[in-house]
């Protein structure tokens, strides 16, 4: 019996493979045979007439690709929305189609010019009418959702495709009758795939293997319990077969050279209307600004970059580019989500790159309270390291104790509302915390090329420097040490042990001792190696002249912890004359202040290490307040938690002999900091060398 549904399919008078607009068409153009495309395609006409109606369309000379029918518009009941192919080599086709879909009585609805959108190859109903798959990522842009919604008064579930062998929805998804659903899962992001596996229950789903999917499996037309296409394994016709399918192959080789197979040459026509239903869209869309050295900076590439990698889209409404080198420029940026869940994670890396909503858009923050003390509202923001300015009661308020991974809370006080950062642990009830996105903006540094390539130390790279490049490096760590010196800055010193090891010590006493520093942050081990060194002549029981372990040597480190124990303190034994040089001396000399955070691997531990990490973080904290510099030595895990609790605008210099470490502290994303990949040891050294000439008669005399 034949079904009354119908389908428009287009003969392949003048297909071939003319040109390159997807993968599959790579290295076959003008391969394809007519005389087998005519075969095949009349077998899959023949097929499919034994079991529904086919209408046709008239084909036209000069679109090969008119045989792929699928991709006229999306029809359901007498609308149909018209396709925008997004490459010129299609566009062409739009007229033909839109022609017959008029002369055959349909409501045609036709999208902006710009906005991409290609038919049913991007858009599949649910068999059971209840919604709209829509797909995007190559073809269709996801600002088209909302129209389909609007037009066809039916709910869009968006989803991405990330395979450029799949550009098409239905390249890789086929909805089936009865609420199954035929679809390969390597086709979409992780997000697109949880959301298919909320709508569609186990049992329902028939997830394919890449073997069946490269064969074109998932591009089938379904009449009823009648699967047609191109081939399918063994497995797959087995389990169709289980839940009630017919699978009828029939070869169509030469089409998937251009990409398509039984679905992209069939249109369905017939898509009947569930009047009970009605429209819903999940898509967002948000307006943002960025200002800035845009193009210098790469900021607008990142952004874009990130929008798209995240599984949003975006649309340039306005761009003005700076007229001189100096200029800074600006650009208004629509951003498309398909859900208010990725919105928020889209958005919040645009705030950390300085974007904010147009002033008319402007909203204030969203607040929640805080309902169990160190517990956070759920989506509550995470903070950043740059600048944050919060808006709240229509006025934008600048966060106080800014840092990285934090909430933002807002209280009243008596001197008005005040936005803190604060640690989730530190969270009181009543406490008010930003959620979601709105009413936050980040105040990034920008500066010009040339501020970048001036001879001053900027900090700006934020990259890694290699070997090559160690002593330019050094040259501007020391002009820059100088000048906070001069200013009565702050430096602050986190090292880890290696410093002793490689013959660093004597040369971080001497910053020091000069005045070079006003804090220093490590562990257990840097304090008992350097006083293992100067008290002992080793460090890690190595002989530091002759670079050769001392018998018994394992054990001096218990010696010289024992030794500060009996004494209470290192401030003790230092006063005692019993430890009489080295870099912890040199801080109780100099009355620098000095934090030790413990771990579980610490031997003693000495009597000034903190044990108790929520109260070594507090110290590590108010020593870091105010700086100007952090110097990170060779101390992998001191210095990511120094990281992550500075703010932007403190120069950073992380320098370690592993290029992992270097550049997990530059990926913090601060544009004040610099990594160096070197020997500590060398790094010093060349650093003291380097202060020396700086403060010799002649450089002082010219400077």
């Amino acid at each position: 019996m034949v079904s009354q549904i119908r389908f428009l399919m287009c003969a392949p008078d003048h297909y071939d493979v003319d040109y390159v607009i997807n993968p599959w068409m790579e290295g076959n153009i003008h391969k394809s045979s007519r005389d087998r495309a005519v075969e095949q395609w009349n077998k899959l006409y023949n097929v499919i007439k034994n079991h529904a109606i086919v209408d046709l369309v008239a084909p036209e000379k000069g679109w090969p690709d008119m045989v792929f029918s699928a991709n006229a518009g999306l029809v359901l009941g007498k609308n149909v929305v018209l396709s925008r192919f997004l490459h010129k080599e299609r566009q062409g086709e739009e007229p033909y189609f839109q022609q017959w879909f008029q002369e055959n009585g349909y409501n045609v609805y036709v999208l902006p010019k710009d906005l991409p959108f290609e038919g049913a190859g991007d858009a599949l109903l649910d068999r059971e009418g209840r919604w709209l798959w829509a797909g995007y990522g190559f073809r269709s842009e996801l600002d088209s959702h909302p129209y389909l919604a609007k037009w066809l008064d039916i709910e869009v579930i968006s989803l991405r495709l990330m395979d450029e062998r799949f550009y098409h929805l239905d390249t890789c998804f086929c909805p089936l009758a009865n609420g199954y659903l035929l679809y390969y899962p390597g086709a979409f992001d992780s997000y697109s795939n949880r959301v298919i596996e909320m709508r569609v229950a186990p049992e329902k789903r028939i997830a394919i293997e890449e073997a069946d999917a490269v064969n074109f499996a998932c591009n089938a037309v379904n009449v009823d319990n009648i699967v047609i296409m191109n081939k399918a394994s063994d497995s797959l016709k087995s389990r169709l077969a289980q839940v009630g399918f017919e699978v009828i192959e029939t070869q169509l080789t030469e089409f998937l050279k251009a990409g398509g197979a039984a679905k992209c040459l069939t249109l369905r026509v017939t898509e009947p209307v569930r009047e009970e239903l009605h429209a819903n869209v999940s898509v967002e869309s948000r307006v943002i600004r960025m200002e800035g050295h845009l193009l210098d900076a790469g900021l607008i590439n990142r952004a874009l970059d990130m929008i798209v990698d995240s599984g949003g889209s975006f649309q340039v409404l306005n761009f003005n580019l700076g007229e001189q080198r100096q200029s800074t420029s600006a650009a208004e940026v629509r951003v498309s989500a398909p859900s208010h869940e990725v919105m928020e994670e889209i958005i919040s890396q645009l705030i950390d790159l300085g974007a904010v909503d147009l002033p008319q858009d402007e909203r204030d923050s969203k607040l929640e309270p805080v309902i169990q003390a160190g517990v956070a509202p759920d989506d509550f923001y995470v903070s950043t390291i740059y600048p944050t300015e919060v808006r709240v009661n229509g006025e934008w308020l600048r966060v106080e104790n800014q840092r990285m991974d934090g909430a933002i809370a807002i209280s009243q006080t008596a001197n008005g509302i005040v936005a803190k950062c604060k640690l989730l642990r530190d969270l009181e009830i009543g406490d008010k915390v930003v959620v979601d996105v709105f009413g936050i903006r980040t105040i990034r540094k920008a500066e010009s090329r040339e501020q970048r390539n001036s001879q001053e130390f900027s900090f700006m790279s934020s990259g890694v420097s290699s070997e090559r490049r160690v002593e330019l490096v050094v040259e501007q760590v020391a002009w820059e040490l100088r000048k906070i010196k001069d200013s009565g800055g702050k430096v602050v010193v986190t090292a880890g042990p290696v410093v002793i090891h490689t013959g660093g010590g004597e040369h971080l006493s001497r910053l020091i001792r000069e005045g070079y520093v006003q804090g220093l942050l490590g562990g257990n081990a840097i304090a008992v190696h350097d006083m293992e060194q100067n008290l002992l002549g080793t460090s890690l029981g190595v002989d530091m002249k002759r670079g050769v372990a001392v018998r018994g040597g394992h054990r001096h480190h218990l010696k010289v912890i024992n030794i500060v124990r009996r004494f209470g303190s290192i401030a003790k034994a230092v006063e005692a004359g019993v430890v009489k040089n080295g870099v912890m001396y040199e801080c109780v000399k100099n009355n620098i202040p000095f934090s030790l955070a413990g771990s579980i691997r610490d031997d003693g531990p000495l009597p000034d290490t903190q044990m108790n990490l929520i109260l070594a973080q507090q110290e590590y904290s108010k020593i870091i307040q105010g700086a100007d510099m952090i110097l990170m030595l060779s101390s992998m895990l001191h210095s990511i938690g120094v990281g992550n609790m500075t703010p932007a605008g403190v120069k950073m210099v992380c320098v370690d002999i592993n290029p992992a470490v270097v550049t997990k502290l530059s990926d913090r994303g601060s544009i004040e900091s610099v990594g160096v990949v070197t020997d500590v040891g060398l790094f010093l050294s060349l650093l003291i060398q380097q202060l020396d000439k700086l403060t010799s008669p002649y450089v002082a005399s010219v400077g």
